[in-house]
C-alpha cells in the first residue's frame, strides 16, 4: 500500500523539493500551504490545500488521511515579521501540527528546525568547531527561540504519543538557481561568517526529509548541511581569519563543513550529493 505523507509549507523552496522527491520515490503527497496558488494551479503535480496552521482545526485537516508529515510551514527566517509575531506564529503552527499528529495517530513527524538554534549569527564566537548537536541550545532571536522550544515540545509530544519525531536543523537552503550568487561571497569571508559558511542544497534537504521516514525512536534532532563550505578558502583558514582562538576539535578536510553532519549520517544515513562547486563554473 502506498504511503501518504502530508507536506506543509509545500510551496516554499524546501517544500517544492520535498514534494518532488517524495513523488519520485513512490509516495503519495497531501500538500498544503498558507499562501497560493492553490489546487492544481500550484504546479506541483499534486493539488495544494490552503491551510493556516495557526488554527488547530486546519492543521488537523491538513494531516488527515496521512500516515506521516513533513512539517515545513513556518516563518522561515528572522526579520520577515516582527519578533513577537515570528515567535507566536511559529510556536502556534508547530504546536498545532504536533498535536494534530498525536490526535490522528501518525507514524512519523519530520519537521524543519534550524541551524539558528546553535548560536547564529555567531556574534559571540562558537565554543568550538566544527559545531555539532551538542552546541545546542543558543538562540539569539525569537525565530531561533521558536525552534528551540519547538524541539522541547516535540520531545514531550513524542513521549506522550509514542510517535517518533525527527527535527532537521537545516542550514541556509540553496535552490540550484541561487548558486549564481556564490562567486560574490569569495572576496570576503566575513560575508558568510554568520553561519560558519554553511549551506544545504534544496535537493539534499528534500532527501534528508525522505530519509527521516526511516525507523527512529523518541524525538531526535540533527544538523543538515552540505559536506563542504560555501567558500573556496580552506575551512581552517576561514576559522583562523574570522574566529581566531576557537578550538578546532578535529583535523579538517580542505573545504569540510563547519556545521558537523555526523549525527545525520549516523541517524538517517544522510550523505549530501550536491555542492555549489558542481554548479558554478570554476576559473
Amino acid at each position: 500500500m502506498t504511503e501518504t505523507v502530508a507536506v506543509t509549507g509545500a510551496l516554499g523552496k524546501v517544500g517544492r523539493a520535498v514534494v518532488q522527491d517524495l513523488l519520485a520515490h513512490g509516495y503519495r503527497v497531501q500538500a498544503s500551504d498558507a499562501q497560493g496558488p492553490f489546487g492544481e494551479r500550484a504546479g506541483l503535480g499534486v493539488d495544494v490545500l490552503r491551510a493556516e496552521l495557526t488554527d488547530y482545526g486546519q492543521a488537523v485537516e491538513a494531516l488527515a488521511g496521512c500516515s506521516a508529515v513533513v512539517h515545513l510551514a513556518n516563518i522561515p527566517q528572522p526579520g520577515m515579521e516582527s519578533p513577537p509575531d515570528t515567535f507566536n506564529r511559529n510556536m502556534a503552527a508547530n504546536a498545532n501540527v504536533f498535536l494534530a499528529a498525536q490526535r490522528l495517530g501518525l507514524r512519523k513527524v519530520a519537521w524543519a528546525s534550524s541551524e539558528t538554534t546553535l548560536g547564529l549569527p555567531f556574534d559571540v564566537p562558537p565554543r568550538y568547531a566544527p559545531v555539532d548537536e551538542a552546541h545546542f541550545p543558543h538562540p539569539t532571536s525569537t525565530y531561533a527561540l521558536s525552534k528551540v522550544l519547538s524541539e522541547d515540545l516535540a520531545a514531550q509530544v513524542s513521549e506522550w504519543s509514542g510517535i517518533p519525531f525527527v527535527g532537521l536543523r537545516l542550514s541556509n537552503v540553496f535552490p540550484k538557481e541561487a548558486y549564481a550568487a556564490v562567486p560574490s561571497f569569495q572576496d570576503d569571508p566575513a560575508k558568510r561568517r554568520w553561519n560558519l559558511w554553511g549551506y544545504i542544497d534544496a535537493r539534499d534537504a528534500a532527501t534528508a526529509f525522505r530519509l527521516a521516514q526511516v525507523e527512529t525512536t523518541g524525538s531526535q534532532n540533527v544538523i543538515i548541511a552540505a559536506a563542504d563550505t560555501i567558500m573556496d578558502t580552506p575551512s581552517a583558514d576561514l576559522l583562523a581569519a574570522e574566529f581566531p582562538g576557537v578550538p578546532v576539535r578535529r583535523d579538517l578536510g580542505t573545504h569540510e563543513t563547519l556545521l558537523a553532519i555526523d549525527g545525520a549520517r549516523a541517524l538517517l544515513g544522510f550523505e549530501p550529493q550536491h555542492s555549489w562547486r558542481d554548479e558554478v563554473p570554476q576559473g
